[in-house]
């Protein structure tokens, strides 16, 4: 096990350096840095002074190697827009985006196996189909229209809900919640449908056709011969075996949730690193975009990793197979 996730983290590492070089040619190729730092009538021998003391002037791969160390140690220059540490910017913004992704997600599995699970045990009843449509409805429209139609409804309609930003929220130390407030848990909701919808089709489907696949296997008609009760039969055996797949799936999905909440965020106005990064693109601010493409290739790879030592932990083949490549 221990050889195994040596080779899962040699490979993690591979990736972060191929999206290193990825982001740092943002700074190379986007245009010169200069630019974005001084007024359009800055005389030429300031303008070399300020190339000189950002390092611009020395070999590509000194500059790369100075960008890779200052990334390993979370600091990735100053931001062009706000003249702050993009590192700061993206803590000050990264606890939105974290309780978002994690009530889209929450919400993405329990409706997703929920759901799943009922469309594949009653899949000739009135509400199976009634369940299918829904999936196909949330496959097919895109986040941005989901969002304005919720808007439309429970914010414009019946005034429910709030349709922007994130209500009141409470500071803990650096980390800021809208877990601890009634405010902060309406101004979620509507966000985290639309942003886990799409997912929570997804896991819908993937669970429906997974469980038929298994009811239909030969361990299943031998547990029914053995008298087990329909509940132990179905959730005991059955659904358990569905999850190997489903964990892939959740986990691949949480990183599509934060690294592409950016429209969600932008709909809602929500404030959080989606919604700054957007603003990044608009000005031209490579630093902060360069930062998000990094931040979001460590959750991906995190992520990653952690399904993979799951799956041993699921399914005891796996394991078995790990210890006869180590």
């Amino acid at each position: 096990m221990l050889a195994f996730i040596l080779r899962r983290l040699l490979q993690s590492v591979g990736v972060l350096l191929a999206v290193g070089l990825i982001a740092f040619a943002m700074f190379r190729f986007a245009g010169d840095p200069v630019n974005q730092l001084v007024a359009p009538d800055t005389p030429y021998a300031e303008r070399l002074q300020i190339r000189q003391s950002l390092g611009l002037d020395d070999p590509v791969l000194v500059q790369f190697a100075r960008y890779a160390g200052n990334a390993v140690r979370g600091q990735f220059g100053n931001s062009y827009q706000f003249r702050q540490p993009v590192s700061t910017l993206l803590a000050e913004r990264m606890p939105a985006t974290l309780e978002l992704a994690f009530c889209a997600t929450l919400f993405a599995l329990t409706a997703g196996i929920l759901m799943g699970v009922y469309s594949a045990l009653r899949r000739d009843s009135v509400g199976a189909k009634l369940v299918q449509a829904i999936s196909l409805v949330g496959v097919s429209l895109p986040t941005f229209l989901i969002g304005i139609l919720l808007i439309f409804l429970f914010s414009v309609t019946l005034g429910w809900l709030p349709s922007y930003g994130r209500g009141d929220t409470v500071r803990i130390g650096w980390w800021t919640t809208g877990f601890l407030t009634v405010s902060g848990w309406k101004a979620l909701i509507l966000p985290s449908i639309t942003l886990g919808l799409f997912q929570m089709t997804l896991i819908m489907r993937l669970v429906r056709a997974e469980m038929l696949e298994v009811l239909r296997t030969d361990y299943i008609r031998f547990a029914r011969a053995r008298g087990l009760t329909t509940r132990s039969i179905h959730f005991g055996h059955a659904l358990k075996n569905t999850l190997v797949p489903v964990i892939t799936v959740a986990g691949l999905q949480l990183g599509s949730i934060i690294a592409f909440s950016i429209i969600t965020e932008t709909v809602f106005q929500w404030p959080g690193m989606g919604l700054l990064f957007v603003q990044a693109v608009q000005n031209v601010d490579v630093p902060i975009m360069a930062a998000y493409l990094l931040l979001v290739a460590l959750i991906f790879v995190t992520i990653n990793l952690v399904v993979d030592l799951l799956y041993t932990i699921v399914d005891p083949r796996l394991r078995l197979s790990v210890r006869r490549a180590a």
